[in-house]
């Protein structure tokens, strides 16, 4: 048994020349409200969910991005309401969000 069921993983990078990065979409607050989601659904802490703040991830041509392990599933968002799905759905009902889901194809 894994000391917690799942990890998501919020890309925050910032690029300094310019060039479009998680952080310039929203990214930052998306990892806040999935913290306190997580936490309020009781999903926190060892058993359940750990929400991570990452570097680049690599895939910003569909950024913002986080990325549920040990589950292998990369996701898109646009708001709140969408990392209340992946919350609800995937990481509390272990159902993958399909609308969310990023495309393998989609890289930097």
């Amino acid at each position: 048994m894994s000391y917690y069921k799942h990890h998501i993983f919020f890309c925050l990078n910032q690029r300094e020349n310019g060039d479009a990065s998680c952080a310039q979409q929203g990214a930052q607050a998306a990892f806040d409200h999935c913290k306190q989601s997580v936490k309020a659904a009781g999903l926190a802490g060892p058993g359940g969910v750990r929400v991570n703040k990452a570097g680049c991830l690599d895939r910003c041509a569909g950024g913002p991005v986080a990325v549920v392990y040990p589950d292998e599933t990369w996701y898109t968002f646009v708001d709140a309401e969408d990392i209340d799905e992946v919350v609800e759905r995937h990481l509390k009902g272990g159902e993958k969000v399909e609308r969310l889901m990023l495309a393998p194809t989609v890289g930097r």
